[in-house]
């Protein structure tokens, strides 16, 4: 828990003492695909995301993009027929390098807050928040591309959670998805 709160401090810390050249607001949202790693049974679950970002330019090459996004996730079980719906408010911070065409390789941590847990077979729902615990910690990987002209661009990344989301058992259950999005930024600047 120390080494999370560790981690939001440092980047808030790196956020504040910037000199950029400019920052950028924005908005995205898009397409989940994540599953549950631990357990063979767990098969991929479709889900949305949706939330806003800030784009910092430090240099004419490297950026620094916090963002603040709601996350559908879990995964389902096909044999009884169960859907595990995992919702995060997720904050990653990822380190952009921009080449000079609208291209962006990125990477950093991502802290996800968890907002609720339910699994769902048929019509009944239960509310499993107490299985699963409150924090997950992974690391975001990924590439974008914005026009530089309209400030559009489409985002595709790989998260791949690093702790146990699981409150018990002996099997370490973690997160781990893809995501393709589009976003926009207001008054984009090359």
């Amino acid at each position: 828990m120390k080494f999370y709160f560790t981690i939001i401090i440092m980047s808030l810390l790196a956020v504040s003492t910037v000199k950029a050249q400019h920052i950028n607001l924005g908005i995205k949202g898009g397409l989940n695909v994540y599953n549950i790693d631990g357990n063979s049974q767990y098969k991929s679950k479709a889900g949305l995301n949706l939330g806003v970002l800030g784009h910092i330019h430090l240099t004419d090459k490297f950026a620094l993009q916090p963002e603040l996004y709601y996350s559908s996730q879990g995964a389902k079980i096909e044999n009884p027929d169960i859907n595990i719906n995992l919702n995060y408010l997720n904050v990653p911070v990822l380190f952009q390098y921009m080449f000079d065409n609208g291209f962006r390789i990125q990477a950093g941590p991502q802290l996800g807050f968890l907002a609720s847990a339910k699994t769902k077979s048929g019509d009944v729902t239960v509310d499993v928040s107490d299985a699963y615990k409150g924090m997950d910690f992974g690391l975001g990987f990924g590439a974008s591309y914005v026009d530089p002209a309209t400030g559009f661009g489409i985002d595709a990344r790989y998260n791949h959670g690093l702790s146990k989301i699981n409150e018990s058992g002996s099997a370490e259950l973690k997160n781990r998805g893809f995501q393709l999005g589009v976003f926009y930024l207001f008054k984009h600047k090359n």
